[in-house]
């Protein structure tokens, strides 16, 4: 395999049809599914000469905590869809990679066991707040236990995008011997995921005082809800529709990031998901204000493609891909980057 679209190919042919339009597919007309990545080719990198260095540098620190290059693992669900090992696998490639994987809360293998497949690994835990704040401490004090170093909490999911692939397919459960393991509620077993539209900024304030862990904002997309933040206490945001799967229409990540990046004001780092497809897209990314990128679907396909094996190998193509264009941009560390390196179309 020699980019990550050759991986999503092959995932296609090893997946039941089901599960692969569960994780490629998104709301509506699928327009910003589209726009995501579309937007990346949109820009043009504008290398500088002349500057040579012998090493590239691409580690980047987050929260406190070393990530080798700029690119995280986005919370995705349902991995053992993917492959029997699950979570597991992607946890041990991301080890190895040394960089960042948010577990998703619908992981479907437990977060202790996630942890503990991959003791070497970074972890942050995606959550949803619940209605239920009692079960959502319960959540997060796993989470704590486990080892995780910070929350992402999702905050555009008042309700559940319609995904008519998903509907079409009639996929609306796990097959039998899977389920979302963060969900256990003891005796009363699996709970299901509450995309409740009573979710404010209160329940944000409440979740600051049971929990010391850096909160990350996963979802922002206008330039207010990131001051918002801040005043909030997040330690980050995530510039993120969701991939597509929630308000379709909504613009492209890429676009919104210069104006949330001139929000935040570098007062706390900057984020983004949706359409990294290659390592120019993170370069265009970093030059527009985000401190580091996360790819979903790019990991799936290599969890689908070849478990374990697979999942690293994507991630190391995203690696050679940006030394390569830092290289070829006249950089000597992804720090060099800046917005007069990306030309946006007229």
């Amino acid at each position: 395999m020699f980019s990550l679209r050759e991986f999503e190919a092959l995932a296609r042919e090893r997946l039941d049809p089901a599960h692969y339009d569960y994780f490629a597919g998104g709301a509506g007309d699928e327009v910003t599914l589209r726009a995501n990545e579309a937007a990346f080719g949109r820009l043009a990198l504008l290398p500088r000469v002349l500057r040579g260095a012998e090493k590239r540098q691409l580690d980047v620190t987050l929260l406190g905590r070393r990530a080798s290059m700029p690119v995280l693992v986005a919370p995705t669900a349902f991995h053992r869809l993917a492959h029997p090992e699950g979570e597991r696998a992607t946890a041990r490639a991301v080890a190895a990679a040394e960089t960042i994987m948010i577990v998703s809360m619908a992981s479907t293998v437990a977060i202790e066991d996630v942890a503990a497949a991959a003791p070497e690994a970074t972890l942050w835990f995606q959550l949803y707040i619940q209605p239920d704040m009692a079960f959502t401490e319960s959540i997060v004090r796993r989470a704590e236990a486990a080892g995780c170093r910070a929350l992402v909490v999702t905050v555009d999911s008042s309700a559940r995008g319609r995904r008519e692939r998903e509907l079409r397919h009639g996929f609306d459960d796990l097959p039998d011997g899977m389920c979302c393991e963060n969900l256990r509620d003891g005796d009363a077993g699996v709970r299901p995921i509450v995309m409740s539209p009573s979710i404010s900024w209160e329940h944000v304030h409440r979740l600051r005082q049971i929990t010391a862990l850096p909160i990350v904002l996963k979802g922002i997309l206008h330039p207010e809800d990131a001051r918002t933040a801040i005043l909030h206490g997040a330690a980050a945001v995530m510039v993120s529709n969701h991939g597509g799967r929630q308000l379709d229409t909504t613009p492209a990540t890429i676009e919104m990031l210069p104006e949330i990046a001139a929000a935040v004001c570098g007062a706390v780092p900057v984020l983004l998901d949706g359409g990294v497809r290659r390592g120019t897209d993170v370069l265009k990314a970093l030059a527009l204000g985000a401190d580091a990128v996360a790819v979903g679907r790019p990991v799936i396909w290599g969890l689908a493609a070849d478990g374990e094996r697979g999942a690293g190998r994507v991630l190391e193509l995203l690696r050679a891909e940006i030394e390569q264009a830092l290289t070829l941009c006249g950089c000597a560390s992804v720090h060099d980057l800046d917005p007069g390196m990306v030309r946006r179309p007229c």
